[in-house]
């Protein structure tokens, strides 16, 4: 709610507080949005679990208009004006919105710049996606490109490392240097990564597994791959 308030207020069409809720959060939450000029009403606690059917508000209720994919030209224009190393994730072809809004929300935990799904074969942002994301449809974007292998091409002469997770690949992610530029990319459920996809990626890398099962699920792939980046990120930055 914070993120969304200070960023794109004007998405934010009204909120709710819950009555007696005096605590730091609240007043930051209340102040951002008088500064936005956005309506603010106190409710009861009963009136917000109605209004979120049971679900967990912590006192803070927003409507909000939804936020929309971004386009390839969007994109891209995002990875031009990025002051830090990129940090994206590309699914190909995952249909399961449960597994888009597990990878949406681990994303959002690790400093993703942008999810990449393609626009056909494939799920987009629906109610489902955003209900499992828990908010993190509102801040991470969402680019639905047409072609995804001319997307990556074209993300490639942008300087960003193309990573594509094989469970065949003799490279291990952990024995990968992540600290730069990269682009995460994953196959959907079953197929794993196509051909066309495969061969748009610079490097293959393995997850390791010591189990008798041969792979993962696609959102505990996109977590451990995002959180080795964020690993590595964060020890590059502690031996400056």
């Amino acid at each position: 709610m914070r993120w969304l308030l200070q960023r794109h207020p004007e998405r934010v069409r009204q909120v709710w507080l819950q009555k007696g809720r005096d605590d730091a959060r609240a007043a930051e939450i209340g102040t951002l949005a008088r500064q936005a000029g956005i309506a603010i009403r106190n409710a009861e606690a009963r009136t917000l679990d109605s209004m979120t059917a049971e679900a967990s508000h912590q006192g803070v209720v927003a409507a909000i208009a939804p936020s929309q994919p971004w386009d390839e030209a969007q994109l891209h224009q995002h990875v031009t004006a990025l002051q830090e190393p990129a940090l994206l994730l590309l699914l190909d072809g995952v249909q399961d919105p449960h597994n888009l809004g597990a990878c949406l929300r681990t994303a959002d935990a690790c400093g993703a710049n942008a999810v990449v799904v393609p626009r056909d074969r494939a799920v987009g942002l629906n109610a489902t996606v955003r209900k499992v994301a828990a908010g993190a449809a509102e801040t991470v974007p969402l680019a639905t490109v047409t072609n995804l292998a001319r997307t990556m091409r074209a993300l490639k002469e942008q300087g960003i490392w193309l990573i594509g997770l094989a469970a065949d690949a003799a490279q291990r992610c952990c024995d990968t240097d992540l600290t730069g530029p990269v682009g995460i990319v994953i196959g959907g459920e079953g197929e794993g990564l196509r051909r066309l996809t495969r061969e748009s990626c610079d490097l293959l890398a393995s997850l390791p597994m010591t189990g008798a099962i041969e792979s993962l699920n696609v959102s505990v792939a996109a977590g451990m791959a995002l959180y080795e980046v964020t690993r590595q990120r964060q020890r590059s930055q502690r031996a400056k």
